[in-house]
């Protein structure tokens, strides 16, 4: 039987799935159902995707770890880890841009999912239902600064506040099912803390403020998630942190950024794409991932999740903003950086 990929496919599953991988594992189920066959789902129908797997279950990172783990270190560039090491302590740091002239907004979020549930590709339509109320009873204990108010995308809600259905690699995946029922979204008053439920993964949590505070932004987040691990246990493991239905998410499953404007280093990729490399950092559209730039504006953020801290990102981040900041100011409209 020959692997069930498009010759085109170039994803990290094709790349390390071997007729013998596959044959071993396809007979494989999870305590819950989940097979390598739906696992690969996405991957099969969308050819142009760079991963090519998503998980439905914990139990799935174990039983299919012949494949995932070479996928794991492949993507993270980070060999057999063994123990992740997590530490979301506050952070002082100094503002990045003093002059606000740069940039324009910050947020930092993690994902996360809930014990005693499949992952968000593998969920009935009753355990949606169950999660969504585990996770409204725990929003009750966030305190003043916190707290806000659930809205249901199955009730009357303000359009402006709903998450957009997947796209079509979750599609394939089965992560659109039922939407959008068992989804919502949580704003805190003042609107800087909100929750995704039922996304990619059970939860994402995000921080975010049209500042320059790096730190505070982060600060605010590790907040909300002292509170809410009262009341929810999340699904970790000592080798690949927090579980995510997505594998490029493990570890943090972080993703600290800001929306950025650089009109020098706009008319200078090249300068800028190495100042983002050496730091490790993710240089995206105005959009996020497969957008365009507009008016000069770039996302960037972390590219490791995986083999490092929460504090260590944040740390890394802003040191990567003082350099490319400082480039911004230094470029000359000739193309050379004053040294």
């Amino acid at each position: 039987m020959s692997l069930p990929f498009a010759v085109s496919s170039k994803s990290l599953i094709k790349k390390h799935l071997s007729q013998d991988t596959y044959k071993r594992l396809e007979t494989l189920v999870t305590a819950s159902g989940f097979t390598l066959e739906k696992a690969i789902q996405s991957g099969i129908a969308n050819p142009d995707s760079s991963i090519g797997i998503y998980l439905g279950d914990a139990e799935s990172y174990e039983l299919f770890s012949d494949v995932l783990t070479p996928v794991i270190e492949d993507y993270h560039g980070v060999a057999k880890p063994q123990i992740h090491q997590a530490d979301f302590s506050p952070v002082k740091l100094s503002d990045p841009d003093p002059e606000k002239k740069y940039i324009l907004s910050t947020r930092v979020r993690v994902a996360r999912n809930i014990e005693n549930y499949n992952f968000t590709c593998h969920l009935s339509l009753q355990e949606r239902k169950c999660l969504e109320q585990d996770v409204i009873e725990a929003l009750q204990v966030l305190p003043a600064g916190l707290a806000g108010t659930y809205h249901s995308f199955e009730g009357e809600v303000d359009k402006s506040l709903l998450f957009k259905k997947g796209d079509r690699f979750q599609e394939a995946a089965g992560i659109n099912s039922d939407f959008p029922k068992g989804r919502g979204i949580f704003y805190s008053e003042d609107t800087r803390f909100r929750i995704w439920l039922g996304e990619e993964d059970h939860l994402r949590l995000i921080s975010q403020e049209s500042s320059t505070d790096l730190a505070n932004v982060y600060n605010h987040l590790g907040q909300a998630l002292i509170f809410l691990e009262k009341h929810l246990k999340f699904i970790k493991d000592n080798r690949y942190g927090y579980l995510t239905t997505c594998p490029t998410n493990l570890g943090t499953s972080m993703r600290a950024g800001v929306h950025i404007r650089l009109r020098n280093l706009a008319e200078n990729r090249i300068l800028l794409r190495e100042i983002v490399d050496r730091h490790q950092l993710q240089l995206r559209g105005t959009g996020g991932e497969n957008t365009e730039v507009e008016d000069c504006v770039f996302d960037i953020s972390n590219k490791r999740r995986l083999g490092l801290s929460e504090k260590a990102i944040i740390t890394g981040l802003y040191s990567g903003l003082l350099a490319i900041i400082d480039a911004e100011k230094t470029l000359v409209n000739n193309g050379e950086v004053y040294v």
